[in-house]
């Protein structure tokens, strides 16, 4: 259990690395939407990991924070960028 552990977080740290780098590198405003979206989506499932890891509920409330945060953030963002476009 330890080795897919291990292998679950390795992964879950490359894929936010790529995340990172798209945040940065762009090209477009929605290329970083988009990429926000799905750093926070790894932040949850690596809380998610955590708490199967170690059988506890305790970080439960957080998980629902996140999420409930990314969904606000991609509406909120999906919003603004629907406005942009209607002003050009």
């Amino acid at each position: 259990m330890d080795a897919v552990f291990v292998l679950t977080v390795d992964l879950l740290a490359a894929s936010a690395l790529l995340t990172v780098v798209r945040i940065v590198r762009g090209p477009t405003v929605l290329d970083r939407i988009v990429a926000l979206d799905v750093l926070v989506t790894l932040i949850v499932t690596a809380v998610a990991v955590g708490i199967a890891r170690h059988d506890t509920g305790s970080s439960v409330p957080l998980l629902l924070v996140l999420t409930l945060l990314g969904f606000i953030g991609s509406i909120t963002a999906a919003h603004l960028v629907e406005e942009r476009e209607d002003m050009r």
